[in-house]
């Protein structure tokens, strides 16, 4: 692994998080780890946007945003209100590409959804995806109505030809209701991909120690962690039985 894309469902899922627990192992076991934000919205210069969360919460990490717009809104179309220049799937394909000259890992937070457009032709995190040959970690909510936006985003990214390496649940809930129990299971039918994860709610007020453990604890070998699909989607199912 050595560049990997993580895209959500949507907005608030829990994609800087997830990204934060992926590069928070991979610091830990030695590797030097590079994340690029190609595009921050919603934030206003000077405050602290999702990098610095990733900084807190993993350590000693490079970091690299591209752009920054204080509208909330898709980058497209904050940059359009803002005047900014935009930011298109070959720049950030570049920056990922020079990171990854000095970095063992390279992760690639995008904004919003997978086809969220970064600039008026319509560039997308797809193409920053497909530009890089870089497999996609989709990151998923938990509860009623996941599964189509999984569904959905996982058909696109194969569509277009891209790897979907997995998905992760981005906040498990401390009592998780029917809909969250049943779709431990049926996430990864859904995603026609393994799940690769699944993160506590509330993880971001955790300290660093505390967080390093949780995400070993919440994702799978292959994101550098010991989490185990079958047994989790086997205590979920378990759970209000």
């Amino acid at each position: 692994m050595t560049v990997l894309v993580v895209s959500g469902t949507g907005t608030g899922v829990g994609k800087t998080v997830v990204t934060a627990a992926v590069a928070a192992l991979a610091a830990d076991a030695g590797q030097r780890v590079a994340v690029l934000k190609p595009a921050q919205t919603g934030v206003a210069p000077g405050e602290p946007g999702d990098l610095a969360e990733v900084r807190r919460l993993s350590g000693d990490v490079t970091t690299c945003e591209l752009r920054r717009y204080p509208d909330p809104l898709s980058p497209e179309a904050a940059a359009r209100r803002s005047g900014l220049p935009e930011v298109t799937p070959a720049d950030a394909a570049a920056a990922a590409t020079r990171l990854h000259e000095d970095h063992d890992l390279v992760l690639v937070e995008g904004a919003g959804g997978l086809l969220v457009r970064f600039d008026a032709t319509g560039g997308t995190l797809a193409d920053v995806a497909w530009a890089l040959g870089a497999p996609v970690v989709v990151v998923a909510e938990a509860g009623l109505g996941t599964l189509n936006a999984t569904a959905l985003t996982a058909e696109v990214a194969t569509n277009r030809g891209l790897d979907v390496l997995g998905v992760v649940i981005g906040a498990w809930p401390s009592e998780p209701d029917l809909a969250a129990r049943c779709n431990a299971a049926d996430l990864p039918v859904a995603a026609a991909a393994p799940l690769l994860g699944a993160l506590p709610e509330g993880l971001t007020s955790a300290s660093r120690p505390e967080f390093l453990d949780e995400a070993r604890r919440g994702l799978a070998p292959w994101l550098g962690g010991t989490f185990d699909p079958d047994r989790f989607a086997r205590a979920a199912a378990a759970t209000g039985t």
